[in-house]
């Protein structure tokens, strides 16, 4: 299927420069839900942007894996690529539907969103079994062709392979499994692997050292450092909901103390004012 041309130059130019970050040193994503957030993120100076499926979904109203439609989620990733000047790379989680097709719209959507670059899970759904190896290889095919088809043909396809975090299989052969996966996925088209549930280090260096495409580690409060994650090989690095987490706690925290005796908020060890949020978007 033949797709219209529609992406500007630029954002090819982008697409080249988030994939220049899979090399060299480990490219560092402080997931990111909504505008203001992704403002935020690259004032702090994150190279790149990421969305986080969990995040935008919460932000929505909706809970996580696949709550919010196609549009709805695009539409967030949407406004945050027009919001900052470094690539975005959109969380599109299973693509919204299992045929190649489904993932060929995903990804025509994308473009026109202005992204830089897709994570693609192999599975459908938390309580799904993983699409196949030859499956997920057609999946991840129709998302190149279609980037390509809509002019961007350096798109960053982040793949997800969900078989250490819904724990697939037996234990002892999840490693190959892994590894088998990631080798398709290459010739399919991925750019790297994404290995969330998996924070061993030693598994990490393992997979690093195996892996025909550059591994991305998923990390939070009380997981491995960035410095560790790089120190085996790790080239991207992303934390999922765990910043979206750490803000709706503190705004939680505020809330409670607002509402209790005597109601009064306490400082924060950082506050952010009115005109320092404000300023982001001037």
């Amino acid at each position: 299927m033949m797709h219209m041309t529609t992406a500007a130059p630029s954002l090819n130019a982008k697409a080249q420069l988030l994939r220049s970050y899979h090399c060299g040193d480990a490219l560092v994503l402080p997931n990111v839900w909504d505008a203001a957030s992704a403002a935020l993120f690259a004032a702090a100076g994150a190279k790149a942007i990421a969305t986080t499926s969990g995040g935008v979904s919460w932000a929505l109203g909706r809970p996580d894996g696949q709550g919010l439609s196609r549009a709805e989620m695009l539409a967030m990733a949407q406004r945050i690529a027009a919001t900052v000047d470094v690539p975005v790379t959109a969380d599109i989680e299973g693509g919204y539907g299992a045929t190649p097709q489904d993932v060929t719209d995903t990804v025509d959507a994308a473009v026109a969103a202005g992204v830089a670059g897709i994570n693609l899970e192999d599975s459908g759904a938390v309580d799904s079994p993983l699409f196949s190896v030859q499956a997920q290889s057609a999946r991840i095919g129709a998302a190149r062709e279609a980037a390509a088809q809509g002019g961007v043909q350096d798109l960053v396809i982040n793949v997800r392979t969900d078989v250490f975090l819904f724990e697939v299989g037996d234990p002892s052969g999840r490693f190959d499994e892994v590894i088998g996966r990631a080798r398709a996925y290459a010739e399919a088209g991925a750019d790297c692997l994404f290995v969330p549930g998996l924070v061993d280090l030693t598994v990490l260096k393992l997979l690093v050292d195996a892996s025909p495409l550059p591994v991305n580690a998923m990390t939070g409060p009380g997981g491995p450092s960035v410095a560790d994650l790089s120190a085996v090989g790790v080239q991207r690095i992303s934390v999922g909901t765990a910043i979206a987490e750490i803000a709706y706690a503190a705004a939680q925290t505020a809330a409670r103390e607002l509402l209790s005796d005597p109601g009064e908020i306490r400082p924060a060890a950082h506050p952010l004012t009115y005109t320092d949020i404000n300023g982001l978007f001037a």
